[in-house]
């Protein structure tokens, strides 16, 4: 099932999400629904908050990355992504480490928008599978990223957060009528109720 993506002023995105208790939820559906959901609208990384769900997981498929694209020669491929495909659940992250970065994000939530963030390089995480085993692993480089800005949704963050003032100054109108409605995705979305 494809979910419509919620937008960028509703009050779910910036509301700190709850743990998830074992068999409080059929994990298994929900992430295939996240992944269904994530791959329609040609994202590498979902969560719940971005489907309207007030609950800590989150999804990724780093594959994009991973594939070269043919026109650009010097478009190297990101072999540490091949198989970056999984799903988060009661995610924490525990270390962020190494140098600081930039790289231009985007969000499903906030489409036509983009901005450089710069994160930490390396984090080690502690979640759940669908299985309810519980892991402890380290990512580095674009694995930490997307990891990154999906457990901010969980936070209640957005990339547009870590911007600079001038660039948020710049984007403000657009941001107003995303929240609005007054914008184009090739997805299906759900806007803030109009009062």
């Amino acid at each position: 099932m494809i979910y419509p993506i919620v937008a960028y002023g509703d009050p779910i995105l910036r509301k700190p999400t709850r743990f998830i208790e074992k068999d409080e939820v059929d994990l298994k559906k929900l992430s295939e629904d996240m992944f269904e959901t994530m791959h329609g609208a040609n994202g590498v990384g979902l969560a719940a908050p971005q489907i309207g769900l007030n609950i800590r997981i989150f999804v990724v498929d780093g594959t994009p990355f991973a594939e070269r694209d043919e026109e650009d020669e010097d478009d190297e491929p990101d072999l540490s992504l091949v198989n970056f495909k999984k799903a988060f659940i009661n995610p924490e992250i525990l270390e962020e480490t190494g140098e600081e970065w930039a790289f231009e994000e985007g969000c499903l939530s906030i489409p036509g928008i983009r901005g450089d963030v710069y994160r930490p390089e390396t984090l080690r995480i502690r979640y759940r599978d669908l299985d309810w085993n519980e892991h402890e692993e380290t990512y580095s480089g674009m694995a930490a990223r997307i990891i990154q800005h999906e457990y901010d949704h969980l936070l209640g963050k957005l990339f547009v957060d870590y911007l600079p003032t001038l660039k948020k100054q710049f984007i403000k109108k657009k941001l107003t009528d995303i929240s609005k409605g007054n914008v184009d995705a090739d997805y299906r979305m759900r806007f803030p109720s109009r009062r």
